[in-house]
């Protein structure tokens, strides 16, 4: 990729795609970020290499590509500072706040802007991450590239092809994070009820929660049939996952995903409403 990319906002989800983009090969003079935080700013650069400014407009007008990289609540005001900038120069426009959909952002950076709206979850900090991506039609093929291109850098990709389905990736692979780490902090207590060391149950629950990720990815075959491979007749596997079922674990989860999504629907339509 040899575009200019300006990223509005220098936090950890910015310094993660910054750290995975010269990672990928992308020269640090090609990367620029601003923040209100003069701290944040030295020390990124610092770290990276990259040019930093205090400057939003300044950034976006040295940039073929700016990506918004700050908290939803102080989205609308900075998008209203550089719509005047964005409509001079049309960059491509990658939004990586949470929650707010691409008809605000459009209305607030003065309309008809090449804009993809980005959900990337907590691991691409250690580009590990998941991201779905939606694309507004304003968007060319050379642009969606770009913007899967640079959002690749911290993990897995997978486009969309309607917005609403981000407030389903949002309950899935958003919080989902939170979810496997609440099964591993109860699979650990439990372990070390049963007489385990708590290092010890630390331990094994991290490697098997990885070694079972692991060998979900890197098979062909659904969660189900690996499942069943590991579940022998009258064993201890099967006795165990017939308590989970009988405890409504699939219920659980279905429920707790709904109620994550109509959450992310609710916080949309109140970030939106200005």
């Amino acid at each position: 990729m040899n575009q200019r990319i300006a990223f509005i906002g220098a936090g950890n989800m910015a310094g993660a795609l910054i750290a995975g983009l010269i990672a990928d090969g992308v020269a640090p003079g090609q990367l620029i970020a601003t923040d209100t935080s003069a701290q944040k700013c030295s020390s990124l650069g610092a770290a990276t290499g990259i040019l930093t400014l205090s400057d939003n407009r300044e950034a976006v007008a040295m940039a073929d590509i700016v990506v918004l990289a700050v908290k939803p609540q102080v989205l609308r005001q900075v998008a209203l500072d550089l719509a005047e900038q964005v409509q001079r120069c049309a960059p491509l426009v990658i939004s990586i706040a949470a929650g707010i959909r691409c008809e605000s952002l459009q209305r607030w950076l003065g309309g008809q802007v090449a804009l993809v709206r980005a959900m990337p979850n907590t691991p691409a900090m250690i580009q590990s991450g998941a991201t779905a991506l939606y694309a507004t039609q304003q968007v060319s093929g050379q642009q969606r590239e770009h913007a899967e291109s640079l959002l690749r850098a911290v993990g897995l990709t997978q486009w969309l092809t309607d917005e609403s389905l981000m407030d389903a990736v949002t309950a899935l692979s958003g919080s989902g994070p939170a979810y496997y780490f609440l099964v591993m902090e109860a699979i650990e207590a439990a372990a070390r009820e049963l007489g385990l060391p708590a290092g010890t149950a630390h331990l094994l629950t991290l490697q098997t929660a990885f070694g079972a990720a692991r060998m979900a990815l890197e098979s062909s075959d659904p969660p189900e049939t690996l499942r069943a491979r590991v579940t022998s007749p009258g064993g201890t596997t099967e006795c165990a996952l017939q308590t989970l079922e009988e405890g409504g674990i699939r219920d659980l989860f279905a429920k707790a995903l709904k109620a994550a999504r109509d959450r992310s629907v609710e916080l949309s339509n109140e970030m939106g409403k200005a």
